[in-house]
């Protein structure tokens, strides 16, 4: 059934090139502030994870053990991130991307704050670790419908010249959300062993509400994607979002996925697992975390410049440039690591959290978009990205500590398992059209 459009029969490049810089301002602005709110929340509980959480929750067990059990829940929240994307996805694609965008950054601000006032188990007992692993859940979901629509959001009012650097604003946030939460935790890691362990380590978490009402105030102020807003009339007569991605755009999913999960598998091994690394090694949990910090900050920069790069040379070149990158870096960089200094280990992260992640995570927010049509964009795209993301992030610490032991205490069959991702996530990248060019107006590819 056809239906007219009327005034709103305008190009995509017409609309966006139509908002004066004010506009635009306020758009990307929401789009980074809103991802930096949601992923310092949800690197907060990473570093947590990491830091604390084996001696407030798991306190009676071996340390090892107790380690373990906390990169479980840190897990299980990635696990949840697909499904978030399939949930709020599915809204998004059918009454509009900033109500759903609203939403989700409530409910990651409201858990991330009750995991602040959450009691340690000595005072509820095993009550606590379960409401722990019900909240990671719930920030799962909400981090996974909160980056699609913030990409796309920003990307559908881009003039088609501007896309990837447009949508690279939600990327630029999530790492300045993670310089974030590691400043302000590695602040509260100067306190007394005992008073961090009792309160301060609380304090970062219940700051969120603060930030989340900063960022609900910006969010209000933004208008509807317009490509969204021109096929509003057909939203009752679309078919289920989730299974129209899976039935007719199968490759292209499979494909995205497996190139994302080279970028998360940096973040996962050097971010998560690395620093637990070193610490056990013997540096010191405040250095450490404020040369994360660092580490994060570096991958905002290279985002910003990659994903300029991805609008003049493509998406899909930029992205391989940075898996070769990595696939290179395997091994130098378990041998820094396994070196236990703090210089040393900075400059891995600037190799790889920096330049490796930050080059293929730039494009990467384009890539997943312009792989979809619009209709089905926030879930084909977030499904995409979570998916990735919960795979190439969530199990690798676990999977690092296995193949440690497995290899008696060497690191070299991490770096062997590396360099398998990246070769084949090249491969998968190299299948995917380039979508520098594609037409987003088109309701179907």
């Amino acid at each position: 059934m056809t239906k007219t459009l009327n005034t709103q029969e305008v190009s995509t490049e017409d609309l966006s090139e139509s908002l004066n810089t004010t506009e635009m301002r306020r758009i990307l602005s929401s789009s980074f502030l809103g991802s930096m709110i949601e992923f310092y929340d949800f690197i907060l509980f990473a570093t947590a994870a990491s830091v604390v959480f084996s001696q407030v929750f798991f306190v009676d067990l071996d340390p090892g053990l107790g380690l373990f059990l906390s990169f479980t829940i840190l897990a299980v929240g990635y696990v949840a991130r697909p499904l978030g994307g399939i949930l709020f996805g599915h809204f998004g694609d059918k009454i509009g991307r900033k109500g759903v965008l609203v939403t989700s950054m409530m409910l990651m601000g409201g858990t991330t704050v009750a995991i602040g006032l959450l009691p340690p188990t000595a005072m509820i007992g095993v009550a606590a670790p379960v409401l722990l692993t019900v909240f990671r859940v719930i920030q799962g979901l909400a981090v996974g419908g909160e980056w699609g629509g913030a990409m796309l959001i920003a990307l559908e009012h881009a003039p088609k010249k501007r896309r990837g650097f447009a949508a690279s604003f939600a990327n630029m946030g999530g790492p300045a959300g993670a310089v974030l939460a590691t400043i302000v935790m590695s602040i509260f890691t100067m306190l007394p062993d005992e008073q961090f362990l009792s309160w301060g380590w609380r304090i970062p978490f219940l700051l969120s509400a603060v930030l989340v009402l900063i960022g609900l105030v910006i969010r209000m102020k933004v208008h509807e994607s317009p490509i969204f807003q021109k096929l509003q009339d057909e939203a009752d007569e679309r078919k289920v979002p989730l299974l129209e991605v899976i039935s007719k755009y199968p490759k292209n999913l499979i494909l995205g996925i497996i190139a994302g999960m080279s970028s998360y598998t940096v973040q996962g091994l050097m971010t998560v697992w690395g620093i637990a690394y070193v610490i056990n090694s013997g540096l010191d949990s405040t250095h450490v975390l404020w040369v994360k910090a660092l580490g994060a900050a570096s991958t905002v920069v290279v985002v910003w410049f990659a994903s300029q790069l991805s609008d003049k040379f493509g998406r899909r070149p930029v992205m391989m440039g940075g898996m070769l990158l990595g696939a290179i870096f395997a091994f130098p960089v378990m041998f820094m690591l396994d070196m236990a200094n703090l210089w040393v280990f900075a400059f891995a992260l600037l190799l790889t959290q920096g330049l490796v992640q930050g080059s293929i995570f730039g494009p990467f927010g384009a890539f997943c978009a312009e792989m979809f049509p619009t209709h089905i964009r926030y879930t084909g795209a977030s499904l995409v990205y979570q998916t990735s993301s919960t795979l190439g992030a969530g199990f690798t610490p676990m999977i690092a500590s296995s193949l440690v032991a497995i290899a008696g205490g060497s690191l070299w069959l991490i770096a062997v398992v590396w360099i398998a991702v990246f070769v084949v996530a090249i491969g998968a990248t190299m299948l995917v059209k380039e979508g520098r060019t594609t037409d987003l107006e088109g309701t179907t590819f």
